[in-house]
C-alpha cells in the first residue's frame, strides 16, 4: 500500500500603499491624508512605492513555485506583482488611485484570515500601524521601507533586504520571529518642526537582524555638550564662498544655532556665508541651488538605526548627491549616538541602487570639536 503526501504551498500575502512616500522629495515630510497628498501632487510629487514594492518582490521571482502570491487589485499589489513576473491570487476590490488606509487594513485582515505564511507590505509607519491594527500578531510581517519617516523597526533596511528575507523565511532558512516596534509620529507637528512619536504595538517579523533596521532611538539628554563642540567644529570650517546643505537633526540644528541661525529642526536649509539662503527645501529646489555651484551636504545619522540618506531627508535624492558630490559629504554624530548601534555600520537607502554601492565603503565622522573617527557605510 503507498502512502501519498499532499505537498502544500505557502502563501505569501502582499499589500502595497502606492502613495506612501510621496511626499518625502517636496518636502512634506508625510503622505498621510488627502489634503498632503494633493499639495505632493502639485508639488510634482511621484508614486515611488509601486517601484520599490516591486525591486522586493523580483528577489522572490526565483522561488515563485514554492509559494501562492496573494495580494489586492492594482496599484495594491497586483500591477506591482505582475512587474514582477507573478500571476497572482487577487482578493478584494478597490477605487483605483484614492486607496485608503481602510483598504490597507482590509486587505491585511482578509489575507491574515487566509492563514498566509507571511504578510510582505510596503510604505512607512502609518502603513505599519495600519497592518497591527488589522492582523493583531495574527501572522508574521515584514515591512518593505517606503515611506519618509520609519521608525518603525519591523522594516527592512532595503526594497532588496526585504525580499531577500521573505526568501530565507518561505524556504525555511529563516525560521524564528521577533517582536518588533511599531512607531509613529504626529505628522501635523512634524511639519510644525516638532517631533512627537508613540509606540503603536508590536509585529512578529523575521529573526534575522542583518536585514532589519532597528527602531529609532533619540538623541541623549546628557550629549549636550558634545553635539555644541560637533557644532563649534563644523562651523569653523565652513568657508563663505561654499553652499552648506543643512539636513535634519538636533544635531545638524546646532550648527545653525552657534552661527546665530534659526534652523528647521526637521526641514532641510542652505547656508552660505553665514546666512540662511533658503528654508525647508525640497529636491527641485535644492537642485537648482546646488547644481555648478561649490557645495557640502552636512549629515548626522539616525540613532538606533544608523541612516545616513533614506529616511526623513529623501529631499536629499541621488540627483542631489551626484550634483553635489559624494566627496562633499559631511557626516557627524556623537559617539553616544555611534554607541546605539552597537558596532552595525551606518546605512544608506537612496533608491538609486548603484550611488548606495559607491556611498558604501569607509568614511570619517564628526564626533567632537578636532575628531574624527572611521566608520563603515552599507548599502542596503
Amino acid at each position: 500500500m503507498t502512502l501519498s503526501v499532499e505537498w502544500s504551498l505557502k502563501r505569501l500575502g502582499f499589500v502595497v500603499n502606492p502613495v506612501a512616500g510621496m511626499g518625502g522629495r517636496v518636502g512634506l515630510k508625510g503622505s498621510d491624508g488627502a489634503e498632503t497628498l494633493r499639495r505632493a501632487r502639485e508639488l510634482g510629487a511621484t508614486e515611488m512605492s509601486p517601484t520599490r514594492a516591486t525591486e522586493a518582490l523580483r528577489h522572490l521571482a526565483a522561488i515563485k513555485d514554492q509559494f501562492e502570491l496573494v495580494t489586492y487589485p492594482g496599484e495594491m499589489g497586483e500591477d506591482e506583482a505582475r512587474a514582477a513576473g507573478f500571476e497572482p491570487r487577487v482578493l478584494g476590490k478597490i477605487k483605483a488611485g484614492s486607496t485608503t488606509s481602510a483598504d490597507t487594513k482590509a486587505a491585511a485582515a482578509e489575507m491574515a484570515s487566509l492563514g498566509i505564511d507571511l504578510l510582505l507590505f510596503a510604505g512607512g509607519d502609518g502603513t505599519a500601524r495600519d497592518i497591527c491594527e488589522a492582523i493583531d500578531g495574527k501572522v508574521p510581517a515584514l515591512g518593505i521601507p517606503t515611506g519618509v519617516k520609519i521608525h518603525s523597526g519591523v522594516y527592512a533596511v532595503s526594497p532588496a533586504a526585504a525580499g531577500v528575507l521573505a526568501v530565507k523565511y518561505l524556504t525555511g532558512e529563516v525560521t524564528s520571529v521577533q517582536q518588533a516596534e511599531v512607531m509613529d509620529v504626529d505628522e501635523d507637528a512634524f511639519r510644525d518642526n516638532r517631533l512627537s512619536a508613540r509606540l503603536y504595538g508590536y509585529l512578529r517579523v523575521p529573526r534575522e537582524e542583518a536585514y532589519m533596521q532597528g527602531s529609532k532611538e533619540a538623541t541623549p539628554v546628557d550629549e549636550g555638550e558634545n553635539i555644541k563642540a560637533i557644532a563649534a567644529d563644523l562651523a569653523d570650517e565652513m568657508d563663505p564662498d561654499t553652499l552648506y546643505v543643512l539636513c535634519p537633526g538636533s544635531t545638524i540644528s546646532s550648527v545653525a544655532e552657534h552661527l546665530g541661525l534659526e534652523k528647521t529642526l526637521l526641514g532641510v536649509d542652505v547656508v552660505k556665508g553665514g546666512k540662511i539662503i533658503a528654508k525647508d527645501v525640497n529636491e527641485e529646489q535644492l537642485l537648482k541651488l546646488v547644481t555648478g555651484k561649490r557645495a557640502k551636504i552636512v549629515v548626522t545619522v539616525i540613532g538606533g538605526q544608523g541612516f545616513v540618506f533614506g529616511r526623513g531627508n529623501q529631499q536629499i535624492s541621488a540627483r542631489v548627491i551626484r550634483a553635489v558630490g559624494r566627496e562633499n559629504i559631511v557626516i557627524a554624530a556623537t559617539p553616544a549616538k555611534l554607541a546605539t548601534l552597537h558596532g552595525k555600520p551606518l546605512l544608506v537607502d537612496t533608491g538609486d541602487t548603484v550611488l548606495d554601492a559607491e556611498l558604501a565603503g569607509y568614511t570619517r565622522v564628526v564626533t567632537d570639536y578636532g575628531r574624527r573617527v572611521v566608520y563603515r557605510i552599507k548599502s542596503g
